[in-house]
């Protein structure tokens, strides 16, 4: 048996939780949008043609920001494309993903689609093979009332008010090969500078993301972010990060332990904000967007054979759609602490993808949408994590990993809310075979009661939700939490995630 103990104190805190933590991302790629949250023909279809049911569920999800068009995609999108008169739209080439993209749905459907399932739009801009120009249109679309040429486009378009989009990506990705119009960090940074410049001239308040790099294990990695960094320093608000995880040659060990990778990226970035803020003797503090971060089975994608024949090339065909387990809903939970943990420099953050794509939420063709495993760490953290992320004190054993040396067995974040005095703690066991006892000192919390204890786990870490048994996984409430005095007592099940309140 584990023992692990973790001291609870209001008074230290990390940070503010900013609702942005808990974002997601809607990509033109696959099966996301079209046959996603978009398929006329369903049973459960609205007049606008979006599938209901997928919008319950991402109420359901809380999801608080929705990063769109892309992703890969947006480095070869043309905006216009995507409005105006359906049957004048063009079907183009997506290089990204090697598919063609009818431009059924563009900003103004997304936007209404936004709306019906209550979250705000983050919109990135193509700064792959497009840039200063491109970018102010889309913008003066979207954000004048009327009185342009392109406001009034909008208003025309049948969309009178404007979609007042206040948080922008400059691009994706840019630092990688794969991407369209990829180029050195200084070519990516005068052009980001611009465009930001640029867009500012519009309007001041914007905020604006600035890429930074793709993966930590980019070669570039680190560099990347100082060269981009002096550049736009004074003209953005966020520089990215994106992080997938998956196991390799069965290393479930390190698998558990990724949050820890994800710690030690987020710390080097915020390093090398906070060194070019002190070189430029600034007042300014860099945020960072998490804009892109999962578990992706990125080597099975890879395996597949690419349709190389553009002849052939499908629309919406079934990609990146990975079925996850008990272990990788684990891994999500534990990510969303590493957020959590982080709170006071993260403050946005968008789980990728929403739908079907490496995805929470699954559809199936004229039939139903089911929950993944990874739905249920996301959607109760997004419910509980209020107010401020605390300081925690936590004490127990580590175990060795291949990737990461010594890892604790345990990992936990706890967030407190002072306007209702409500405490929320989420725990993680990492060991694959054993038990974990964590006794939570919450003296200081004052008189407090147990309220809910919930925790994902199986006897089988692999069990899966599937169109077969949509709900073969679920949320578990643990009996086995108690309280003496100012001490609360929980047992974690091995290889399992747990959300407890303190009311």
């Amino acid at each position: 048996m584990i023992h692990a103990h973790l001291t609870i104190d209001p008074h230290f805190a990390v940070g503010p939780i900013d609702r942005r933590l808990f974002g997601s991302f809607v990509e033109h790629l696959g099966r996301c949008v079209y046959d996603g949250i978009y398929e006329p023909g369903h049973p459960r279809a609205d007049e606008d043609g979006f599938r209901q049911d997928v919008i319950e569920l991402v109420r359901e999800l809380g999801v608080s920001t929705i990063r769109y068009p892309g992703g890969n995609f947006v480095s070869g999108y043309r905006w216009e494309d995507g409005v105006g008169p359906r049957e004048e739209r063009p079907r183009r080439l997506d290089l990204a993903w090697h598919s063609i993209e009818t431009n059924e749905i563009g900003l103004d459907e997304f936007a209404v689609w936004l709306r019906k399932a209550g979250s705000d739009l983050m919109y990135a801009v193509n700064l792959g093979t497009r840039g200063v120009e491109a970018a102010l249109d889309v913008l003066e679309y979207a954000n004048i009332r009327s009185g342009t040429m392109l406001s009034d486009q909008r208003v025309a378009n049948g969309t009178p008010e404007p979609h007042d989009i206040r948080m922008w990506c400059l691009g994706n990705e840019m630092d990688g090969p794969w991407q369209l119009g990829h180029g050195t960090a200084q070519d990516y940074a005068q052009l980001a500078g611009k465009t930001a410049r640029a867009m500012r001239q519009i309007d001041p308040g914007l905020e604006l993301v600035v890429c930074g790099s793709s993966g930590a294990g980019m070669p570039t990695f680190g560099e990347w972010e100082r060269v981009v960094l002096q550049e736009t320093y004074d003209e953005v608000d966020f520089i990215s990060c994106h992080a997938y995880y998956e196991p390799h040659d069965g290393d479930l060990g390190s698998f558990l332990a990724s949050a820890v990778d994800m710690d030690r990226f987020i710390d080097s970035v915020v390093a090398t904000a906070d060194h070019v803020k002190a070189l430029r003797r600034s007042d300014k503090t860099i945020s960072i967007s998490f804009d892109e971060w999962n578990v992706w089975y990125q080597s099975r994608y890879h395996d597949v054979e690419k349709i190389t024949d553009i002849e052939t090339w499908p629309v919406a065909p079934r990609l990146l759609e990975d079925s996850y387990s008990v272990l990788d809903g684990v891994v999500v939970g534990s990510l969303l602490i590493s957020l959590l943990r982080h709170a006071d420099r993260v403050t946005s953050a968008s789980l990728a993808q929403l739908v079907n794509v490496i995805a929470p939420i699954m559809t199936e063709p004229g039939g139903p949408a089911w929950r993944q495993t990874t739905f249920f760490p996301f959607s109760v953290t997004s419910a509980l994590a209020r107010g401020r992320t605390l300081e925690l004190k936590l004490d127990g054993p580590a175990y060795d990993t291949a990737l990461y040396g010594s890892v604790p067995l345990v990992d936990a974040v706890a967030t407190h809310d002072a306007e209702t005095s409500s405490t929320a703690v989420f725990l993680v066991n990492r060991s694959l075979d054993e038990e974990a006892t964590v006794e939570i000192d919450a003296a200081l919390l004052g008189a407090v009661e147990i309220g809910s204890v919930q925790t994902l786990h199986d006897a089988d870490i692999h069990a899966a939700n599937t169109l077969a048994d949509p709900e073969r996984v679920g949320l578990q409430a643990n009996r086995t939490a108690h309280r003496d005095g100012g001490v609360v007592t929980v047992t974690l099940p091995p290889v399992s995630w747990t959300a407890i309140t303190l009311v």
